[in-house]
């Protein structure tokens, strides 16, 4: 072998070496950082026969206590949360906390990709009270809560990482202590939640299609709904409300362009779609009968055929049909604590 092909092999040892130990401190740098964020790694739960934490039913149940975990023992726990859906974390101080690090805890916070909620401790009232970005001085304590799961999904552990990294900065630069619950049992809990969730969340629709050959004008569908009670908002959605002024049920173009009041006056559909969303309505079958009801009518007055989403005729063993799932599915959510409607789902459904 030459002396040439031996310096190569050289060159390309040291090359390896060198990459190989940077993989490796980048390895420890990253193992670190999940360490602070998370604490030590859990024990791989498809290696072991028993997870003791688990309970009979396979729900691992959250262990948070915002009050415990964030110290302020003497200061009453801070109200607007759910331990069913919230993560809380906690700062407390023995001086009032700068309005600029919680203006940016809010603002680092805002970006964990899911909603937040922020209390803060009034010492001369003794009260909570929800801090306001630009208005968020001069408290002593802070809990900040991030919800476990909304329709977008649960929590990872990216975005926990990052809200608990936000937290404990903000503690840093207020020379405050801070406390972040166990984040394995958080995410655990949320993916359990989430997936019941999936399993409840559906939505029943009316479609009225119109006859071969034919279209429905936009002008006289919203001449109809509206008349029906409906109520043309931004998102280019007919709502319909309820005695609170909450959607009771939509209506929408079967086709994909939105009914936007600038350009309905020009547009034609195939059809529309009454919708019922059913995890965020509390009594389903009155509604379900309301507007089935209200679906009849337009079909009727807009000479179009009333239709599932397979095309087939809807009929009165087809809605009875429907009103025994609906009666199912708000069953389930009321046994799981999340009465269909309530403030959970309503939260959990958004």
């Amino acid at each position: 072998m030459s002396d040439l092909q031996l310096s190569l092999l050289a060159i390309g040892a040291l090359v390896v070496a060198a990459v190989c130990l940077y993989n490796w401190m980048q390895e420890r740098r990253f193992r670190r950082r999940l360490r602070r964020a998370f604490g030590d790694a859990p024990d791989d739960v498809l290696l072991r026969s028993g997870i003791e934490s688990v309970l009979a039913d396979g729900r691992l149940e959250p262990q948070l206590d915002p009050a415990t975990a964030a110290g302020g023992r003497d200061r009453p726990p801070a109200p607007g949360f759910d331990a069913m859906l919230d993560y809380v974390a906690g700062i407390d101080s023995s001086a009032p906390i700068a309005e600029p690090a919680v203006d940016e805890l809010m603002s680092k916070i805002a970006d964990c990709g899911k909603p937040v909620q922020v209390r803060g401790y009034d010492a001369e009232s003794g009260e909570w009270e929800e801090v306001l970005r630009g208005a968020g001085g001069g408290y002593s304590g802070l809990r900040i809560a991030l919800q476990l799961v909304n329709r977008s999904g649960p929590v990872n552990a990216a975005q926990l990482s990052s809200f608990c990294d936000a937290v404990r900065s903000c503690a840093d630069r207020a020379a405050a202590s801070a406390a972040c619950p166990d984040t394995r049992a958080a995410l655990a809990t949320a993916r359990e939640l989430d997936a019941f969730c999936s399993n409840v969340d559906v939505a029943f629709g009316f479609n009225i299609i119109a006859r071969e050959g034919d279209t429905f004008a936009g002008v006289r569908i919203r001449a109809l709904a509206e008349s029906a009670g409906f109520k043309l908002e931004s998102d280019g959605v007919f709502h319909f409300p309820d005695e609170h002024r909450r959607t009771a049920f939509t209506l929408d173009n079967h086709e994909p362009a939105p009914f936007l009041p600038e350009r309905i006056k020009t547009l034609s559909t195939h059809g529309i779609t009454v919708l019922l969303d059913v995890p965020r309505v509390a009594d389903g079958p009155k509604v379900l009968d309301r507007m089935h009801e209200i679906a009849r009518g337009l079909a009727t007055t807009l000479g179009g055929r009333l239709v599932d989403d397979n095309r087939a005729v809807l009929n009165e063993t087809s809605i009875a049909r429907i009103r025994e799932q609906l009666r199912s599915i708000h069953a389930a959510m009321e046994a799981r604590g999340i009465p269909a409607g309530g403030v959970r789902a309503l939260r959990l459904f958004s």
